[in-house]
């Protein structure tokens, strides 16, 4: 192989070496609810049903056709995932999760009870 190949190829596969993948694209991912006794009012719910339950969310987040609204009161915090059924439509909750002030768990329904209370 001559020198002006040999450095023609280095050459290539160096190149190749800085070739970047293109960049993987978020997908929203709903965790599946195994238990939703409690949470008929806010499972299915678009942000404006939400808005009309619990009052202004303290933080509106979203990210890649994905929602989470959060709701704070006195005995916890509630966030609410919000996803879209199929494309072009609303999202509506398919996922809440509730803790308290030290970020402990606390259960999902009392605290839905709670802040729909106030």
């Amino acid at each position: 192989m001559t020198m002006r190949k040999t450095i023609a190829i280095s050459g290539l596969a160096a190149l190749a070496g800085c070739a970047t993948a293109p960049a993987p694209v978020p997908t929203a991912v709903s965790r599946p609810m195994t238990n939703t006794v409690g949470l008929e009012r806010v499972i299915g719910q678009d942000a404006a049903g939400l808005t009309r339950l619990f009052g202004n969310p303290i933080q509106d987040f979203r990210e890649a056709g994905a929602r989470k609204l959060q709701f704070a009161g006195a005995s916890c915090v509630l966030d609410t995932y919000l996803y879209p059924p199929s494309s072009g439509r609303e999202p509506v909750v398919t996922y809440v999760d509730a803790r308290n002030a030290a970020g402990e768990d606390v259960d999902r329904a009392a605290c839905v009870e709670a802040l729909a209370r106030r």
